[in-house]
């Protein structure tokens, strides 16, 4: 879930989540059941990394308004 101009938008693709917005509100993605396959895994691996690159967005974002 992001904000975006004081409003919640919330994503369950992370690929449809826009390059610009204000800021993360919350990062939850699913947890598939176990055991996991090796794509699971490597989509698991990809997830702080993405959280990392929505953090900078959110950072960027602020550091042009203040």
């Amino acid at each position: 879930m992001i904000m975006q101009d004081d409003k919640l938008y919330e994503y369950t693709d992370y690929d449809q989540i826009p390059s610009e917005f204000d800021h993360v509100i919350e990062f939850a993605p699913e947890i598939p059941p176990g055991p996991h396959s090796d794509q699971q895994h490597d989509e698991i691996d990809q997830w702080q990394a993405k959280f990392s690159r929505l953090m900078e967005i959110e950072y960027a974002s602020s550091s042009k308004k203040g």
